[in-house]
């Protein structure tokens, strides 16, 4: 379907949309604005569009949109494609069970470097006349623009002046992010399960490996992933672990921590002209690697809802009809996933048996499950 097709509604021809925050969320609805005929400014406080240290899987539902707007060939030079992901006991390093991704409908299955996603995005909001403004702080007003969209991330700003103030709380988790050289990793998402903690692992352009690894305890750490840490601290968490798994991570120099929190999704995603998307409205944990494919949906979505709308605010109100169940869901199977790679005792055997099984005889089915996660379509919805 073509971006015509889309956006066909034209309300958008010509209306000024204002953006804060230069993420992967910010920019696509940028994009998206810019491609349905409005003039589109962005505002990113941090001097610089970029991400350290952070790598992305891109399902086939977030990467929908992205191809909608153009940009086929350049996800295709700046990513990774999946050939599969491989469920691994953490304790003794061997694989559980492998399925198979090339099997899912639609676009690729990708890895990315955040920042490399960050610079396509980008460059195709240059050309196609958005502005973007670095170390530019503004706060959500009316009267700048006839859109103004909230994508400031879970400190928002722009939620608070939508909703009343919520308290997170400390899921009794932390994380660690880090980036190791791996020239030889396979195209593969390898979920490394052990009690109380698990490790994802999955390889990037350039010889690189991404590595997030979760821990439960009661230590508080703060939230937000941009918090260094001692390497050693995530080298004695997991040294227990198989070998291969401990080799990975005695080759980490430099490692981020950060807090897992549970936040609610906001009761209002808009007021008058203001919205929100993303992290604004809706943080997720990171276990079920949705957060920037949801917030990819929710700004092509937007798009589409204030172009078909003749009242930028009936379009507000559509666009949060449309994505508050999907989100909440998705919320619901990435906590449940918090549970499962952490098992213990006889809870773990069983469920490891399951695995073992299901991807010996259905294979197919692990992944069918996940049909209305990688089936959805931002560009039809």
């Amino acid at each position: 379907m073509s971006l015509s097709d889309i956006f066909r509604g034209g309300s958008n021809r010509g209306r000024r949309v204002c953006v804060i925050g230069g993420g992967l969320g910010g920019l696509t609805a940028a994009l998206a604005f810019a491609r349905s005929g409005a003039t589109v400014e962005v505002h990113e406080q941090a001097p610089e569009l970029t991400e350290a240290g952070a790598g992305i899987q891109i399902t086939p539902n977030g990467a929908r949109p992205l191809l909608a707007l153009g940009l086929g060939d350049v996800l295709e030079d700046a990513g990774l494609r999946a050939k599969a992901v491989q469920p691994t006991d953490a304790l003794t390093g061997r694989p559980i069970a492998r399925f198979d991704l090339s099997d899912l409908d639609g676009p690729p299955y990708r890895f990315f470097h955040r920042a490399d996603l960050i610079n396509l995005l980008a460059n195709a909001c240059s050309d196609a006349g958005v502005e973007i403004h670095l170390a530019s702080r503004v706060v959500a007003d009316e009267g700048a623009a006839d859109v103004v969209i909230g994508a400031d991330g879970l400190h928002s700003r722009t939620r608070g002046l939508l909703n009343e103030p919520t308290e997170p709380f400390f899921t009794g988790q932390v994380a660690w992010r880090a980036i190791v050289h791996a020239p030889n990793a396979p195209p593969v998402a390898r979920i490394w399960m052990a009690p109380k903690c698990h490790v994802v692992t999955y390889p990037l352009k350039c010889g690189r490996l991404n590595i997030v690894a979760v821990q439960e305890r009661q230590a508080w750490a703060a939230e937000g992933w941009a918090h260094p840490d001692d390497p050693v601290n995530i080298q004695t968490a997991f040294a227990n672990t198989a070998p291969e798994l401990r080799d990975i991570l005695n080759q980490i120099e430099n490692v981020n921590l950060w807090g897992l929190f549970r936040h609610p999704v906001a009761d209002k995603w808009s007021k008058g002209k203001i919205c929100i998307l993303g992290d604004a409205a809706h943080p997720t944990l990171p276990f079920l690697a949705q957060g920037a494919n949801l917030a990819i949906e929710d700004a092509f979505v937007l798009a589409r809802c204030c172009d078909a709308a003749v009242d930028v605010r009936t379009g507000l109100r559509q666009y949060q009809s449309i994505r508050s169940p999907r989100v909440s869901r998705a919320i619901d199977a990435a906590n449940a996933n918090a549970r499962n790679y952490h098992l213990s005792g006889g809870k773990r055997l069983v469920a490891h048996m399951g695995l073992r099984t299901l991807g010996v005889l259905a294979p197919r089915s692990f992944l069918g499950r996940m049909d209305w996660l990688y089936g959805y379509d931002a560009t039809t919805t």
